[in-house]
């Protein structure tokens, strides 16, 4: 099959024939249809998260696909060859504690295509415990679309529904306006919420404003922290911090109102690049509520899907550009000068 692989970190991806995915007994073979290309996938590309990946070369990254199950082992009950099949980046055991209470997310023992294996830049994935992690794509939703729902849109909707509890009138501010804060942007004001948007570009900010953003701020030519509190009036219930750098991080904190709630989804490179210095005492005299928001449970993919189904949110409103295995290379690179613009699904997979 064909696949864009990373021989070196930081190096042009590699479209080449490698060998298919086997099967198991227990899961799928997923024929791909599309895959987004997601900032972690960036991350991965630069050789930031070699805990995900084992620092082992090479390695085909793409956590985002969608697609049709090509081949399904004998123990699973709950698939066939044919169906239509959306999958989480975050694929659970079935069998923890985790798991069978709804948050196969945080499974000790989990797994994650495109990071822990290799992913969807390529034609053929294959997915474990099918029958606890494959969720079934409505025919309402392209493969494009649900592309476009990937890693970002169905994070953000985890992190601002479930983990931000998220009410109507709510402000809002979400730093980052590339695929995971568009996301929020387009989830938080279909539930009603006041969003601002903060980013350091013009169009990225007025893409926010078509997807629901009330108010932006360009924080390259004013202070987000202030601008904030003056539009909401001393400042935002709830914080998303959709980059994970710590200017976006500590000003998200600091755009809080007191006893404001603080989503983190943005991930931070590992070891050292990874800390962030927060004023503690801030945070307890403030009572700031800070919370962790990782990927989505397989559980939760209903509501989602049910609200793209029947037109309430729209994930395809995202996706800027279409491109090819070989155009991988040049949507990392633009996310490299934090040019990306929406985002881009691989639907040709020849080349």
């Amino acid at each position: 099959m064909r696949a864009a692989v990373v021989e070196q970190y930081k190096k042009p991806l590699v479209v080449e024939n490698v060998p298919d995915p086997v099967d198991d007994a227990g899961g799928v073979i997923v024929d791909v249809k599309a895959c987004g290309v997601c900032r972690s996938d960036w991350h991965g590309w630069r050789g930031e998260w070699p805990g995900f990946t084992g620092g082992d070369l090479p390695h085909t990254f793409g956590h985002e696909f969608v697609g049709v199950v090509s081949d399904a082992g004998k123990s699973v009950t709950q698939f066939k060859v044919g169906d239509r099949v959306i999958i989480p980046f975050t694929l659970g055991c079935g069998h923890c504690w985790f798991c069978r209470t709804g948050h196969s997310n945080v499974c000790p023992d989990i797994t994650m295509p495109g990071f822990t294996y290799d992913g969807g830049f390529a034609e053929y994935v294959h997915v474990p415990n099918a029958d606890s992690n494959v969720v079934p794509l409505p025919d309402a939703v392209s493969f494009q679309e649900a592309a476009g729902m990937g890693c970002r849109f169905m994070t953000a909707y985890h992190g601002v529904v479930e983990v931000g509890k998220v009410h109507p009138g709510d402000w809002l501010v979400v730093y980052g306006a590339g695929g995971v804060g568009l996301s929020a942007t387009q989830i938080a004001s279909g539930a009603g919420a006041n969003v601002i948007a903060v980013d350091i570009a013009d169009d990225k900010l007025d893409l926010a404003r078509k997807v629901g953003a009330v108010e932006t701020i360009n924080s390259s030519t004013t202070e987000p922290i202030e601008a904030v509190r003056d539009i909401t009036g001393g400042g935002a219930d709830m914080s998303v911090d959709a980059l994970g750098i710590p200017t976006t991080l500590r000003n998200a904190v600091g755009s809080l109102r007191r006893r404001g709630t603080h989503v983190q989804i943005g991930m931070t490179p590992e070891g050292e690049g990874g800390e962030v210095a927060l004023t503690i005492n801030d945070l307890i005299t403030n009572e700031i509520d800070y919370r962790g928001s990782f990927g989505m449970p397989t559980v939760e993919f209903r509501y989602l899907l049910d609200q793209v189904s029947t037109g309430k949110l729209h994930p395809g409103d995202l996706v800027t550009r279409t491109i090819g295995l070989s155009d991988v290379n040049e949507a990392l690179d633009n996310m490299t000068t934090y040019t990306t613009v929406g985002t881009s699904v691989v639907t040709d997979f020849t080349h």
